[in-house]
């Protein structure tokens, strides 16, 4: 890509971040450094249901004490419904999405995987809008991962990009967010590798471009599962902000010197970014997150 370096961090405000969410914002704020380029802040509020309250401002306070300070205002998914609803429309008429009316029950039996635009349906209320999928196995070159493969219509098949109850998919709403705002590279976790090769396929069918995508691997909790707050990963602690950063530091690759412990923030950010390197290659020295 020619484009100037243009990431993003994007965090669902159903809880506060924890030492995960550290660890993927500060790889995503050190590679924009890096490039020179901006690091930019998306909040995905696009599925109420989900959102805890004031979780956002305990975003916004947890960026601020880890002095990861994002460019331009923050995006909200929320103000966003008209843009999706907009590709929504378009890809219907191109006949590549079409209406369903196919129950949880329904998939089940026929093992997750949906049969695509053979059960179409005439539009009408309480369905919801799947994009079909196509047959052929399809690739992504991750900085991170190296070539992934996947087969969308055995993994799944045609999936939703607009739900039953009128509220719209994460992959159609996250894709179209990063073509729209210009986004060229994408740093996050390896759990959401399966949705990466389904937004590339949103944003091949949209005509638009996709940016260029590094996966970390997943920070586990002590129990060895994904640390994540469905899974009750404690927040981090904003007090401590010094604590928690040095231990974030060798996660993404890192490897800070025992003096570089007691330092602040500020200091270790100056740090990360003159040993930062665009490799993106996790290995270095992980000690365990503080206690909470």
């Amino acid at each position: 890509m020619n484009r100037p370096y243009r990431g993003r961090f994007a965090p669902t405000p159903s809880g506060p971040l924890h030492f995960g969410s550290l660890v993927t914002a500060l790889a995503g704020w050190l590679d924009a450094r890096y490039h020179g380029g901006q690091w930019l802040l998306r909040i995905d509020d696009l599925d109420p249901p989900r959102q805890q309250p004031g979780a956002v401002d305990a975003i916004l306070r947890q960026l601020d004490a880890f002095q990861l300070y994002w460019d331009g205002d923050a995006v909200y998914q929320s103000r966003r419904s008209d843009h999706y609803q907009r590709a929504v429309d378009a890809l219907v008429a191109e006949g590549k999405a079409f209406y369903c009316t196919l129950s949880r029950k329904q998939l089940k039996a026929l093992d997750h995987i949906h049969p695509g635009p053979a059960v179409a349906q005439p539009p009408g209320p309480d369905r919801a809008v799947r994009l079909a999928v196509p047959d052929a196995p399809r690739w992504l070159d991750d900085r991170l991962q190296g070539r992934v493969r996947a087969d969308l219509a055995l993994e799944g098949g045609a999936f939703v990009i607009r739900r039953r109850d009128g509220l719209f998919g994460y992959q159609l709403a996250c894709a179209l967010d990063d073509a729209e705002m210009g986004i060229t590279d994408v740093v996050r976790g390896s759990d959401l590798l399966a949705s990466t090769l389904r937004q590339q396929w949103v944003l091949e069918c949209l005509g638009r471009a996709a940016p260029c995508y590094a996966h970390l691997p997943v920070v586990m909790d002590p129990a060895g599962g994904k640390m994540s707050k469905s899974a009750g990963a404690a927040a981090l602690d904003g007090e401590r902000p010094g604590d928690f950063l040095f231990a974030a530091l060798g996660y993404v690759g890192l490897a800070p010197t025992p003096d570089l412990r007691g330092a602040g923030v500020a200091e270790q950010l100056a740090w990360a970014r003159a040993n930062w390197t665009p490799a993106l290659q996790p290995g270095g020295r992980r000690l365990p997150p503080p206690s909470f």
